[in-house]
């Protein structure tokens, strides 16, 4: 789009702050299939924090923990719990994305910067999101090390590594109650978002608990934030669970594309990963409600994989648990056939089963 004046070119990376990042990296790659591909600490020069940066497909998630108490890295971490505290953004000219971004009211997080070694320049910036979340744009143009300035490659790509996991399809953020609207206005006005798709407490309702959710996404369609507030309902709702432990608002789920769900969850499943669970009855009249498909309702079944379709096609689901000790940031495993939704047929069953987990919480 030539008026597009903060044009991406996709999500480079998600930075994880962790409580140990080096056990952190061991999880992700021994259950999700991750791969290192590039580390910073103390051997490298680095004598505030350590990271890790595992790869899978076009994910890069970068894993970083601090090396001293009172930085501002380990008070997140203590507030927040392990969680996402960076989405880095891809874009031709950083510096222009941050002017173009405060200049229309965004809060200015770390100035237009360039950092440099033998492999080149590196160039970015950073923008304030809800909460304690930075959104940073970065150019690479004129970089072509592992990852950054201060990091030194690791590993690569190991055999037998990698599930089948091939890009990030959206990020889902919660805030308060009635802070969505504020923060859809802030996605479309400071960054050109528009909003793909609504969802309110009439969609996505239980006996218990209800929630509101607007999809904001960039110009391309490639960069997908979908932002969710909790509604009034009989009990708390998994939203406000998430409020209640991160401590304020923050990235909920991490989605991941894979153009083989079956394979990727087995995989994943026989790594330790655990999922959320539906009633064997979703499956039984599962074609009649939503139409063919080309998956065996056996092996779905089997895996506790949801089906959704829409008018464009249909798309296949599951969410993780909780992967940390408080029942904050999950991952969704997801793959498109055609639809562009968000399975919003799926919605009260999975959040029925939300429900069933924080029962067992004790926190509904």
């Amino acid at each position: 789009m030539t008026d597009d004046f903060l044009p991406i070119q996709g999500i480079d990376h998600l930075e994880l702050y962790c409580g140990n990042a080096r056990q952190a990296a061991h999880f992700y790659q021994t259950g999700f299939g991750f791969a290192p591909v590039a580390v910073s600490g103390l051997e490298t020069g680095n004598r505030r924090a350590a990271s890790y940066v595992m790869a899978q497909g076009e994910i890069r998630l970068v894993l970083t923990a601090a090396l001293g108490p009172d930085d501002p890295i380990a008070r997140h971490v203590q507030l927040h719990g392990d969680g996402v505290a960076v989405i880095a953004l891809r874009v031709p000219d950083a510096g222009a994305a941050y002017r173009a971004t405060t200049a229309r009211g965004a809060t200015g997080a770390i100035p237009p910067t360039e950092a440099a070694d033998d492999h080149g320049v590196l160039r970015f910036a950073a923008i304030r999101a809800y909460g304690d979340t930075l959104i940073k744009f970065v150019d690479r143009a004129g970089y072509r090390g592992p990852f950054a300035p201060g990091y030194e490659s690791r590993g690569g790509e190991q055999p037998g590594a990698g599930v089948g996991l091939a890009a990030i399809d959206h990020i889902v953020g919660n805030v308060e109650l009635g802070a969505m609207n504020r923060w859809v206005a802030f996605f479309a006005q400071t960054m050109g978002f528009s909003q793909l798709v609504h969802f309110d407490d009439a969609d996505i309702t239980t006996e218990y608990s209800a929630l509101m959710s607007k999809v904001m996404q960039d110009g391309t369609g490639k960069v997908k934030f979908p932002i969710n507030e909790p509604a009034e309902g009989q009990r708390k709702s998994q939203i406000q669970e998430y409020l209640d432990y991160y401590h304020g608002p923050g990235v909920q789920h991490i989605a991941c594309a894979t153009g083989d769900i079956i394979g990727t969850v087995r995989q994943l499943r026989d790594n330790g990963i655990e999922f959320l669970r539906v009633p064997a009855a979703y499956y039984d009249e599962l074609t009649a409600r939503i139409g063919p498909i080309a998956e065996p309702v056996e092996a779905l079944a089997d895996l506790g994989i949801l089906v959704d379709r829409d008018e464009e096609g249909y798309l296949l689901q599951i969410f993780t648990r909780p992967v940390g000790d408080r029942p904050t940031l999950f991952f969704e495993i997801i793959e498109r056939r055609g639809s562009r939704g968000f399975g919003k047929g799926n919605f009260r069953a999975l959040f029925e089963a939300i429900e069933r987990e924080q029962a067992r919480r004790g926190n509904l």
